[in-house]
């Protein structure tokens, strides 16, 4: 098969489309022809070499695809998943690919009503938002969420899900564009953080019950000031730095909690879970037609130097998708 391997950590132009051995799929495993693959933040760390593939996984780039199961490793005969399925997945690499061995526990049905392509831009938004918005922050239904990066991937799944529980939605995003897009979808509280002090506007909002950050060290601080009593902040990204100073008095004042999480790294045992919960709890919001990912374009698979350009200059708004 082919796949984009990463010749030497770099800029776009060491993405390289080669041939490379097919791969085989393990105990409890499927191969899925790769139909369509997304470009998340985490490739292009990848590329630069700041974010290496877990142990065991591909050395290839691709958290996400969708496709049709060809073939299936020992132990899947009773699982309910056969050769001939459309599916989704959620990967841990291997994505940039005409193939990738997929777990049982990471797939997903394409949604009823989707095009196969278009289902590539949901796997790992979808569990990213789901396993952060509902297992680790705790939104509920009246509820202030601030979400940062408001105009991405993971911004744009969030607002609707987010407003599909009930709760009000503030996003920060860096173009009049970007904020436009983001009240079509359903944010009520719209802030330029270019020009506009995020922290202020929220606290003169009444503040924000939970804070998904995608920034990390730079916006620490302004994203503790955000929060009311008891407030919690989820960080799922290092964009702004992995360090910050941490105000802990304002902590223990507050009542406020802080975590960090990460999905790629997690046990296939936990992301099956998580996959099981975006199933019950999002997959009929998505086949209702309360959301639906937000996809930019759509480049072929070999143009994945291109569709990593487009990602680093922060120019799209929603998913970069990449099509065989």
């Amino acid at each position: 098969m082919h796949a984009i391997r990463i010749i030497e950590p770099g800029g776009p132009e060491v993405l390289a489309w080669s041939e490379v051995p097919d791969p085989v799929p393990g105990e409890g495993e499927v191969l899925v022809d790769v139909a369509a693959t997304a470009v998340n933040r985490a490739d292009v760390s990848q590329r630069q070499g700041k974010y290496p593939p877990p142990p065991g996984a591909s050395e290839y780039p691709g958290l996400e695809c969708s496709g049709t199961i060809v073939g299936s490793g020992p132990g899947v005969e009773t699982t309910g998943w056969a050769v001939g399925d459309r599916v989704c997945a959620l990967l841990t690499g291997g994505g940039y690919a005409e193939r990738v061995a997929v777990p049982v526990g990471q797939l997903l049905p394409i949604p009823k009503g989707m095009d196969p392509v278009e289902a590539a831009a949901l796997p790992e938004v979808a569990c990213t938002v789901w396993s952060n918005l509902v297992m680790v922050g705790r939104l509920r239904a009246g509820e202030t969420v601030l979400i940062h990066g408001g105009g991405s991937g993971i911004g744009t799944f969030a607002i609707q899900f987010a407003r599909a529980l009930g709760a009000r939605v503030a996003v920060t995003a860096g173009s009049a564009e970007k904020l436009e897009r983001c009240r079509e979808l359903g944010a009520e509280i719209t802030i330029d953080y270019r020009n506009e002090d995020f922290a202020e506007r929220m606290r003169a909002e009444g503040g924000a019950d939970l804070v998904l950050d995608i920034m990390g060290g730079s916006y620490l601080g302004a994203n503790l000031r955000s929060l009311t009593t008891g407030g919690r902040l989820v960080i799922i990204g290092l964009m702004g730095g992995r360090t910050a100073e941490l105000d802990l008095g304002r902590m223990l004042v507050k009542r406020l909690s802080v975590q960090a999480t990460t999905l790629r790294s997690r046990p296939a045992a936990e992301k099956a879970v998580i996959v099981s919960g975006v199933l019950e709890q999002v997959w009929p919001l998505v086949e209702k037609g309360d959301i639906r990912p937000v996809v930019d374009r759509a480049l072929p698979l070999e143009d994945a130097a291109e569709a990593h350009r487009v990602m680093e200059s922060s120019a799209h708004t929603g998913k970069i998708l990449l099509t065989r």
